[in-house]
């Protein structure tokens, strides 16, 4: 850690110390916590613009203004995942990084891309199923775009190993080839949602036929 590093986590620390300085302060603390989390957990999954609540299979990322794509996950209950995404209940990322600080969320509902593809490709998918599907497109965007949270475990005493992603003998992974339109399209859908600027209106989020985006920082 650089000192100008340490200097960022002293001052961190002090903020806390203050937002969290009598029990007055720490109930005020939660609620703007919680209330932030929730509407961003709002924007992810419920219905907005005409666009029906996400459910079933979704892929997306976490991007932030300093890193860009940060972090890359998948699931196959989007209506509950994308909500608790941001609080953090049972998903790590939000005790790491705050979603204060998010820039950005992409999120891509690959089912939508499946009419897109080859006949065989499509039957190779309802072969495989969902879950399978999710691992292998989380799989190929991680190996794609190396985002930095998914790049490394957790080991037991305390310190982090590199994932090799190219030699991994995951599901996704070994699955990865017989999926490669779908990954190509949802490549598409991808890039597009994630080159997209904030509107300047009240509702940071933008929508597409195959997923949307929304803007944390922007409630700020």
């Amino acid at each position: 850690m650089t000192t100008a590093d340490g200097h960022a986590a002293a001052a961190w620390r002090a903020s806390l110390k203050i937002l969290t300085g009598g029990a007055r302060e720490l109930e005020a603390w939660q609620d703007q916590r919680y209330k932030f989390a929730h509407r961003v957990g709002e924007l992810l999954a419920a219905e907005h613009s005409g666009q029906k609540p996400m459910t079933g299979p979704v892929l997306y990322g976490v991007c932030l203004a300093g890193t860009g794509l940060a972090y890359v996950g998948q699931t196959e209950q989007s209506g509950r995942r994308l909500r608790d995404l941001p609080i953090g209940e049972s998903h790590h990322l939000a005790n790491t990084v705050p979603p204060e600080i998010w820039e950005r969320v992409v999120v891509v509902q690959w089912p939508n891309l499946l009419g897109q593809l080859p006949r065989q490709e499509q039957q190779q998918a309802k072969e495989l199923g969902p879950k399978v599907c999710g691992l292998v497109l989380e799989h190929q965007m991680q190996l794609h775009a190396q985002p930095p949270l998914n790049s490394r475990r957790r080991q037991h005493d305390g310190q982090w190993r590199r994932r090799r992603l190219a030699e991994s003998r995951s599901l996704g992974a070994v699955h990865a080839g017989n999926l490669p339109n779908l990954y190509e399209r949802v490549q598409e859908a991808w890039d597009e949602l994630a080159g997209a600027e904030a509107p300047a209106g009240a509702e940071p989020v933008r929508l597409s036929a195959f997923g949307r985006v929304v803007f944390p920082s922007a409630l700020l």
